[in-house]
């Protein structure tokens, strides 16, 4: 894989260099210290040459944000990494299909997730969109930039409350959604089952019940669904339901 570190400070292109050494796993590392040198960079064979791109968000004249628009626009954009110290551009971040998004300073484990979403999502160079749903299957209608996007349902890992908006995952990426958990919750029982006071799962996707450690609640229980890394909380009192749903009752 090939990777483009964009980075207005050196010292964190050459954390993120040797980050990705402790990977292991043979990537080549190019950089750029700002968002003209990559855009050179990139318009060889349109990006082509470059799978990945590992990009800050404040940076001295053009931004990560705005760069990751002229990335989308190549012929065959690379897939994108946000690698920032601010934590509230999230939501931007992935409306532009971002794969992931990290924040400073950057653990070795959270990059081997990201580098792992990256290739689990298949040829960077694909664009990331929805698969058709098949006939009369239910979807969800989600606005993103400017147009409609359906969802299949079957393709919806999870759905979590976060602030004013619901983040509704699929294997393949992030979208927003304007509306109420508990609403999606009682149009879709059937598919959906809730863990966690902001979180509805897919029925289909569970796969474990484990113990988990969070920082906040102290010990508990998590659940971890197919395709995804991140294990999710569940609350005490929905340990019960978790555990009859992954016996099939």
């Amino acid at each position: 894989m090939h990777i483009l570190i964009v980075d207005d400070e050196a010292l964190a292109r050459s954390r993120l260099r040797t980050l990705l050494h402790d990977c292991a796993a043979g990537y080549t590392v190019a950089e750029a210290a700002h968002a003209a040198d990559a855009q050179a960079q990139l318009a060889t064979s349109g990006g082509q040459a470059v799978d990945l791109v590992l990009l800050d968000i404040h940076m001295p004249g053009q931004d990560g944000l705005a760069l990751a628009q002229h990335i989308q626009r190549l012929p065959h954009p690379p897939a994108i990494v946000f690698v920032t110290a601010h934590a509230d551009h999230a939501l931007s971040a992935f409306e532009l299909d971002a794969v992931d998004y990290l924040t400073k300073p950057v653990r070795l484990q959270r990059l081997q997730q990201a580098l792992a979403k990256v290739q689990r999502a298949g040829h960077p160079a694909a664009p990331l969109r929805p698969a058709l749903p098949p006939p009369g299957g239910e979807v969800l209608l989600i606005q993103d930039r400017g147009r409609t996007e359906r969802v299949p349902l079957d393709d919806v890992l999870y759905l979590r409350a976060e602030q004013k908006y619901v983040t509704v995952r699929t294997l393949a990426r992030s979208f927003v959604l304007d509306g109420a958990l508990a609403d999606l919750e009682a149009r879709h029982a059937a598919h959906f089952l809730r863990v966690h006071r902001n979180t509805l799962v897919a029925r289909r996707a569970m796969r474990a019940l484990e113990r988990h450690h969070d920082a906040q609640e102290g010990e508990g229980w998590a659940v971890r669904l197919h395709g995804l890394t991140e294990a999710l909380p569940v609350s005490r009192r929905q340990v019960a339901a978790v555990r009859e749903a992954l016996a099939g009752g």
